[in-house]
C-alpha cells in the first residue's frame, strides 16, 4: 500500500504530488487494478486542480461521504444513490451489458432493489397493503429479437408506495412491500396488479448530502 501523504516531503508542487502518487501505484501487480488506479488518480487530481478545490470544500465533501456511510444499512445503500444521481450507474451498466439492435435497453437495479421478493402468479397484487393508491394493471409480452414469445422470463418488479417511499425508506415498515417476481407464460404474456407509481424525492441531509 502507498505511504501516507506526510512522506511526500517539502517544497513539492501539486504536479509533483500527482507524479509521485502515480509512481507509487505504478508498481501494483494486478494489471487491471493498476490501470484503474492510475486513471482514477490522474482524473481526480486533474479535477481538483481544474476547479481549484479549497480545503473547506474538500472537507465538506468528506463530511458528506461520512454521513452517507453512516446512513447505509443492509436495506439502504446511499453510495449507489450517489452513483445513480451522477449517472455513473447507467454508464457502467451500458458498457458492461451491450445489447444488439432492437433489444430492450439495459437498466440498473437502482438503490432500492432488495433480494427476497416473493414469486407471484399472473395478476398477483404487489400493492395489497397500499389502500390509498390508484389501482393499476400492468401487462405485456416478452419477445425475442425475432418477435417470438419468451416463456418463463423473470420480471423482478418493485416500486414506491403511494406515499412516495420505497419499503426500505419507510421507518414504519419492516417487511418487503411493493415487490414481486412474475414469470411470462407460454405466449410471453405477463400481468401485474399494483397501484399507480408516483415520483419519489431524493432527500437531503442538513449538510446537503443526497440520501
Amino acid at each position: 500500500m502507498p505511504e501516507g501523504q506526510g512522506s511526500f516531503g517539502r517544497n513539492k508542487t501539486e504536479d509533483d504530488i500527482t507524479a509521485e502518487v502515480l509512481a507509487r501505484f505504478s508498481g501494483t501487480t494486478d494489471p487491471r487494478l493498476r490501470q484503474i488506479m492510475l486513471s482514477l488518480i490522474g482524473h481526480l487530481h486533474a479535477f481538483v486542480k481544474e476547479v481549484q478545490l479549497t480545503e473547506a470544500e474538500w472537507f465538506q465533501a468528506i463530511e458528506i461521504l461520512t454521513e452517507a456511510g453512516k446512513m447505509c444499512s443492509d436495506k439502504r445503500q446511499e453510495f449507489i444513490l450517489f452513483s445513480d444521481t451522477l449517472g455513473v450507474s447507467m454508464v457502467v451498466d451500458l458498457l458492461d451489458h451491450r445489447k444488439p439492435d432492437g433489444a430492450t435497453e439495459s437498466t440498473v437495479f437502482g438503490p432500492f432493489h432488495r433480494l427476497g421478493a416473493p414469486d407471484m402468479k399472473a395478476g398477483g397484487n404487489i400493492a395489497h397493503r397500499d389502500t390509498t393508491g390508484v389501482p393499476t394493471l400492468v401487462g405485456g409480452r416478452v419477445l425475442d429479437l425475432d418477435g417470438e414469445p419468451v416463456a418463463g422470463a423473470l420480471l423482478d418488479v418493485w416500486q414506491t408506495q403511494s406515499n412516495g417511499l420505497y419499503d426500505a425508506q419507510d421507518e414504519h415498515l419492516e417487511e418487503l412491500h411493493m415487490r414481486g417476481k412474475f414469470y411470462s407464460d407460454s405466449e410471453g404474456r405477463y400481468l401485474i396488479r399494483t397501484v399507480l407509481p408516483v415520483n419519489y424525492p431524493i432527500r437531503r441531509t442538513d449538510r446537503s448530502a443526497v440520501c
